[in-house]
């Protein structure tokens, strides 16, 4: 079983900076594509970032491209997040996810394993 943990969410001011990280145990990190996805109240949850395996092939929200990027810390088994200029409707609950697949994908139906998120808000 693969158990996936994501920590670094927290309150900040509208154009403030915050970094996420996700890592996992059980099966090697570093054979699974990794995405975020966040989820606003009310709202349904949506694609954020996701990089590919080999960390070649790495794929943006229009609403996140030039402030959100995502990277891999092979060494640590880790994804990270970095998130700036941060707005009030990136306020969301954020969520890494792992896929054992060919290829990474933006759609959340192809990802195996799910943390149970952290919080991100952001303050006008």
């Amino acid at each position: 079983q693969v158990h996936v943990v994501e920590s670094g969410g927290g309150l900040v001011q509208a154009g403030d900076s915050l970094r996420l990280s996700c890592a996992a145990s059980g099966r090697t990190f570093n054979v699974y594509h990794v995405a975020w996805f966040r989820q606003a109240p009310g709202k349904e949850r949506e694609f954020v970032t996701s990089i590919s395996r080999s960390g070649g092939y790495i794929s943006y929200a229009d609403s996140v491209k030039g402030r959100f990027t995502i990277s891999r810390d092979y060494g640590q088994n880790t994804v990270s997040l970095q998130m700036n200029s941060l707005k009030p409707e990136d306020t969301a609950v954020y969520y890494c996810a792992l896929r054992d697949g060919s290829r990474s994908s933006r759609k959340q139906d192809d990802y195996d394993y799910w943390g149970q998120g952290t919080q991100v808000t952001v303050s006008s």
